[in-house]
């Protein structure tokens, strides 16, 4: 893990009653820290609000989640931005979003830059629009000789479709004699995943309350500790962040084993 202690330390001033930096063993944060965001719609709507203006407010949440993330000194963070299932809303809403998509990372690509942080995409990004796709490209090309946290973001990504991908390659090498049925095993189906050569998240964050999954990485949360909070995602900030990575470091993790008596 990289960090700026002083940096760090002016990140977290002015701390609110119920959570500091103190509350945290720095010894001990997540590597991989993943998100699912949700609650852009309904947070716009409480306030009377286009639903398109949840998913533009939700951006400055993204940001500062990023810059969280590299201050904690986290290897990786992972987000949800746009399931398989998402193409089922409004075509508004989705042009919205895939133009968003593409500004915003034009935007943030100088944060990238001076964080030293490696951008990736899990996810089918075929089916997206040309423009949004030369700027996911051009991100990835900018950023590709960083070797700081990696930043994925999960775009036209399901992860039942990402199972069956992955079992489909496999048949098909054994099929064509590449390799036999035996040398398959948990290690080599992940080596198949959109996310191959991450370590599996050690904690997932989902925003406004809800108890789902929502098809996202199902194989790679077999052991992954949950948190859940109600905060709708563009009011998440650094504090809740932090309150997350608290809970995470008093949980047990036994991995299926037992430990003390």
């Amino acid at each position: 893990m990289r960090r700026d202690l002083d940096k760090l330390a002016a990140y977290y001033a002015d701390a609110p009653d119920d959570i500091s930096l103190a509350d945290v063993d720095l010894g001990r944060v997540p590597g991989h820290v993943s998100i699912i965001m949700d609650g852009n719609g309904r947070w716009a709507q409480a306030r009377g609000l286009d639903r398109s203006e949840g998913h533009v407010a939700g951006v400055d949440s993204l940001r500062e989640t990023v810059t969280t993330s590299v201050r904690l000194g986290v290897d990786a963070l992972s987000v949800y931005a746009f399931s398989t299932e998402n193409w089922k809303r409004p075509q508004k809403e989705v042009n919205l979003l895939m133009h968003l998509f593409a500004t915003t990372l034009l935007k943030e690509l100088p944060l990238f830059h001076q964080e030293n942080v490696r951008l990736r995409f899990l996810g089918d990004l075929t089916q997206l629009p040309a423009e949004t796709r030369a700027v996911f490209q051009e991100g990835l090309d900018e950023t590709a000789d960083h070797d700081g946290m990696t930043f994925a973001l999960a775009v036209n990504y399901g992860s039942r479709a990402e199972i069956v991908r992955a079992c489909r390659g496999i048949a098909q090498d054994v099929a064509a004699g590449k390799m036999s049925a035996d040398d398959v095993d948990e290690e080599l189906f992940s080596s198949r995943l959109y996310t191959a050569g991450m370590r599996d998240p050690d904690l997932l964050i989902r925003t406004s309350g809800e108890l789902r999954l929502s098809n996202y990485l199902l194989w790679q949360l077999a052991y992954t500790e949950f948190y859940v909070t109600d905060t709708l995602w563009p009011d998440f900030d650094r504090w809740e962040y932090l309150r997350a990575v608290r809970s995470f470091q008093g949980r047990n993790r036994r991995f299926g084993g037992v430990t003390g008596k």
